[in-house]
Order: structure tokens, then sequence, then C-alpha cells
């Protein structure tokens, strides 16, 4: 009885969302190897489109090395912008420029001195009540202060979409040993297995980088229980995104 009054008193709500203006998003890179400066535009969509996200033509993009000379970038695919001319040195400043829709965006990013990616690893664990397969990296955190790290990692060469990103306030001058332990996936075929290919790739990034990507891990991590908001950009001008001048390297192994 208490069910049948319970269910007589359910009401369909309509909830109104209200559209926004849309806003771009800039995501800028440039590392320490040839043909890794890359940045790609889009714009944000309201709730009740689609998530189809086109690049956004027309931009003129520019990123100068140390305040020199601004080195144009050629749109190689819609809302895709690169160029080879400029390769990231350790210890240089990089500023970004982006002119779209009668609106500019401009961010700057110091590449950090490269720490070494020691090893990657696979290790069994225990891991509520299953037995699951952990991919570990291992690198020396300098003695000096103020070093963040992202990881990206692929399985059989499609990205995780994980955030594994850390700093060194907890390990600053240490042999480190770090997991990137994946939650909230039950889907069998996307658990690491025997035989698969995993490759991690090492990003040494500036500070503010690593809060835009600790902010995008806080506001979608799954422990997650803080109010959704806009990630923290290094972007002026009101555009989404990130640039980042970072190194990189990478290690891959088969698991065993």
């Amino acid at each position: 009885m208490m069910i049948l009054a319970f269910a007589s008193c359910e009401k369909v709500i309509d909830i109104k969302l209200n559209d926004t203006a849309k806003k771009y998003v800039v995501e800028g890179n440039i590392a320490n190897e040839a043909g890794q400066c890359v940045v790609s535009i889009t714009q944000t969509k309201n709730f009740s489109e689609n998530n189809d996200f086109a690049g956004v033509g027309g931009a003129v993009v520019t990123v100068s090395d140390n305040g020199g000379v601004s080195i144009p970038l050629t749109e190689t695919a819609p809302g895709i912008y690169t160029t080879t001319a400029i390769t990231g040195t350790t210890g240089h400043v990089y500023t970004l420029q982006v002119a779209v829709g009668g609106q500019a965006f401009t961010a700057i990013s110091t590449m950090p001195v490269p720490v070494n990616l020691d090893s990657v690893f696979i290790e069994d664990r225990a891991l509520f009540g299953d037995s699951t397969k952990i991919v570990n990296i291992t690198y020396k955190d300098p003695i000096a202060k103020g070093n963040s790290y992202r990881f990206i990692q692929y399985r059989n060469n499609v990205r995780e979409k994980t955030v594994f990103v850390t700093n060194d306030d907890f390990t600053n001058g240490n042999n480190v040993t770090n997991q990137l332990l994946i939650f909230g996936d039950d889907d069998d075929d996307k658990k690491i297995k025997s035989g698969d290919i995993i490759r991690v790739n090492m990003q040494c990034i500036d500070v503010p980088v690593y809060t835009y990507w600790f902010s995008i891990d806080a506001a979608t991590g799954e422990s997650n229980n803080a109010t959704p908001a806009n990630p923290v950009s290094n972007i002026t001008g009101g555009a989404l995104g990130y640039f980042s001048a970072h190194t990189t390297q990478s290690k891959t192994v088969v698991v065993p």
C-alpha cells in the first residue's frame, strides 16, 4: 500500500536549463620535440546540443619564444593549428596568441627542466576483492622544489581519459613510485590484460598547467564532492582551456 501511495505522488519535473553564451576552448601544447607545437580551437555547447565539437577555423594563431618573433601556425585541419618552425627548449618562456571571432586570447607557459622517467612496470594488486593489473611509474624528483608532472596512459594505442597529475609537495627530492589507478570502469574489455601494450607519456609541466589539470581532476574525479566549476585556465581574455610548454618522454611495456 505504501508503494502504491508513494508512486501516485510522482510528477514529471521539467527542468529549464538556460542557454549561455558560447565560449572558445583553446588547447595549446609545445614540447621539446620537433613537430610538437599544436593548438586546437573549439567552442562550448549548450546542454541541449549534441557532443560533436567541431573545430573552429579561420583563427590567427602565433607562438613566440622568450618574447621574440611570433611564429604563425597553419590550420592543417578544421580547428587544428600547427607549425614545425619552433621546437620547445627547457627554461624558455612561450607566449600563445589567438585571434578569432573578434576576440583575442593570450597565454604564457615556461618549459621546465626535464625529469627522467626511469621505468614503467605492471603490478598485480587486490582491488575491491579482485586481482587487478596496475600500471606503475618511477622517477627521481630533483632536489629543487616546484616540479609538476602529468602522465598520459595508452592501452593498445587507445588513450586513457583519466587525468594523472601530481607535484613534489610531499615527494621533493625523493625516488617516487606512482600507481596510475583507474576507477569507475567495469567494462572488462577496457581492463588491462596480459599481452596488452601499455605506453606512458610523462610531461614535466609548469605550475599554472598543473593547476589547470588538478582543477580538472577535482571537478571530474571519482571522489569529487565539489560544486562543478570551470577549470583554472592560464589563458587570458575569456577562453577556456590551457597552454602548456612541457618536456615529454615515454616508455612502453607489454603486460606479462
